[in-house]
C-alpha cells in the first residue's frame, strides 16, 4: 500500500512538471514580437492560463480602439445603416453574427431547447460579441454549422456585407473591394473562396475598430455587462423605425411568415389566426430600450445614441456625420461617396431582401401606400406608447394615411449622449 502511494505521488509530480514545462514553452513562444499581443487579444478572457501568460495585459483598454454596436430590430433599416460603418477603411464590420448562435440553439435537440431560457441565449450572444470585439473570430466555430474544418468555413452568414471579409488578407490582392460597396451574395465567395477565420482575425486586428450589427438582442439593458466590461469601450447606436413601416417591410420580405397579414391587407378583414404578438413585442422592446437609453443611466452614459431611420433617410449625410461624431471617428470621403451613390436610386427596396440601394427619402414613408388602414389602426392601438415616445404621428383616416405631403414623422431632437 505504501509503495502504491509513493507511485501515485511520483506520477502527480511528473504530471505537474510536464504541465509546467509546457506552459513555460508556450509562454516563451508567445514572447516573440507580435505573437504575444495577438494571442492575448484573441484568447477567451475566462481562460485563466492565457490571462496569466499575458501578464494581465488583457485588462488594458486601447483608448483609440472603437467598439461599435448597431442595435436594431428586423426590417428597421439596419442593413442600410450598417453600410455607413462598413465603408470606413478602419472599421472591421460584421453583419449579424448572432444568427449563428440562434441557429445552433434552434437546431439543437428538443430536450436541450426545453432547458434553454432567455438568459442562456443572451449569455451566448454576449459571449460571442465580446470575443468578436477582441478579434477572436475562431470563437464562432462553436456555432457555425457545418463545423469549420481547419478554421475554414463556407457558411459565414452574409459575409459579403463586410468589406473586410472580402478584401486582403482574407482574399487575394486583386479582389480588393466590392463593386459600388453593395452586398452581393455570390461575388465574395466566388472570388475569395471559403472564409479562413484565422485570416479574418488578423484582418480584424489590422483594422483597429470593430462594428457589429445585430437585430437579435431584445433590449439595450441586455447589453449592460458589455458596457461595463473594462476591455471594451462600447458605443451603442440604437436604430428605430416607425413600427407601421417595420411591419410593412416584414410582410414584403418574409411573405410565408406573414401570409395571414397579407391576406388581411388584401381583403381588409382580420383573419382569426393572425399573430399580433410579434409586432407587439417589437414595439415594447423598442420603447423599453429607448426609455432606458434616454434616461441615461450611469452604465450607459455617453455610450448610447438614438437614431430614427426616417431622419437618416431624409438627411443621410447629416445623420451619418452625427453617428461618426458619436463613435469618435472621422467620416471619410468614401463614406460620403457611398451615401451619394446609394440614397438617390430608383431601385425598389423590395427587389432584394437586404438591399441598401434606394431613394431613401421616398422609401422612408412608402409604407403608407402599401398598408391597409384597418391594419394601421390596429397597430396604432398596439403601439400607441411607442409611436408617441419616438415621435411618430397617428392617422385617423384613409385620406390622411395616403397623403404623403403630410409627414407622420415629428421634428424631434433626442437628448445627445454625455
Amino acid at each position: 500500500m505504501e509503495c502504491s502511494w509513493k507511485t501515485v505521488l511520483l506520477l502527480v509530480c511528473a504530471s505537474l512538471g510536464v504541465q509546467y514545462t509546457a506552459i513555460r514553452t508556450l509562454r516563451d513562444s508567445l514572447s516573440r514580437p507580435c505573437n504575444g499581443a495577438y494571442h492575448c487579444q484573441i484568447r477567451q478572457p475566462r481562460d485563466s492560463r492565457w490571462r496569466a501568460m499575458c501578464d494581465d495585459s488583457w485588462l488594458q483598454v486601447d483608448s483609440s480602439q472603437k467598439h461599435i454596436l448597431l442595435f436594431a430590430t428586423t426590417r428597421s433599416g439596419s442593413s442600410f445603416t450598417g453600410q455607413l460603418l462598413n465603408q470606413h477603411s478602419g472599421i472591421f464590420y460584421v453583419f449579424e453574427p448572432l444568427y449563428h448562435v440562434q441557429q445552433a440553439f434552434t437546431n439543437s435537440s428538443s430536450r436541450l431547447r426545453r432547458t434553454l431560457d432567455r438568459r442562456a441565449l443572451l449569455g451566448a450572444y454576449r459571449d460571442l460579441l465580446l470575443n468578436l470585439y477582441t478579434c477572436d473570430l475562431g470563437f464562432m466555430e462553436n456555432y457555425i454549422r457545418p463545423e469549420p474544418q481547419e478554421h475554414i468555413t463556407g457558411s459565414f452568414f452574409r459575409r459579403s456585407s463586410s468589406h473586410a471579409l472580402c478584401s486582403p488578407p482574407v482574399c487575394p490582392e486583386d479582389n480588393d473591394g466590392m463593386d459600388g460597396g453593395l452586398p452581393d451574395e455570390t461575388w465574395c465567395p466566388k472570388r475569395c473562396g471559403a472564409l479562413n477565420l484565422t485570416l479574418a482575425s488578423l484582418s480584424c486586428l489590422s483594422k483597429g475598430h470593430v462594428a457589429i450589427k445585430t437585430v437579435r438582442v431584445p433590449e439595450v439593458a441586455d447589453l449592460r455587462t458589455l458596457t461595463e466590461d473594462p476591455r471594451l469601450d462600447l458605443k451603442i447606436i440604437h436604430l428605430v423605425r416607425d413600427p407601421r413601416a417595420i411591419l410593412t417591410s416584414r410582410m414584403m420580405a418574409f411573405s410565408d411568415q406573414f401570409r395571414a397579414w397579407k391576406i388581411w391587407n388584401t381583403t381588409g378583414r382580420q383573419p382569426r389566426y393572425v399573430d399580433l404578438s410579434q409586432i407587439t413585442s417589437t414595439c415594447k422592446d423598442m420603447a423599453a430600450s429607448a426609455e432606458t437609453g434616454l434616461r441615461r443611466p450611469v452604465w450607459l452614459r455617453g455610450r448610447y445614441l438614438l437614431v430614427r431611420y426616417e431622419d437618416l433617410a431624409f438627411n443621410p449625410e447629416d445623420k451619418a456625420g452625427e453617428i461618426y461624431r458619436f463613435v469618435g471617428l472621422e467620416m471619410e470621403d468614401r463614406v460620403r461617396l457611398w451615401i451619394a451613390h446609394n440614397t438617390n436610386s430608383n431601385t425598389s427596396e423590395w427587389n432584394y431582401r437586404y438591399s441598401t440601394t434606394r431613394d431613401s427619402r421616398a422609401t422612408a414613408e412608402s409604407w403608407r401606400l402599401r398598408l391597409g388602414f384597418d391594419i394601421v389602426r390596429t397597430l396604432q392601438s398596439l403601439c400607441n406608447e411607442t409611436l408617441a415616445l419616438l415621435g411618430y404621428k397617428q392617422v385617423h383616416s384613409v385620406a390622411e394615411l395616403r397623403n404623403l405631403s403630410y409627414s407622420l414623422v415629428e421634428t424631434r431632437t433626442f437628448q445627445p449622449p454625455l
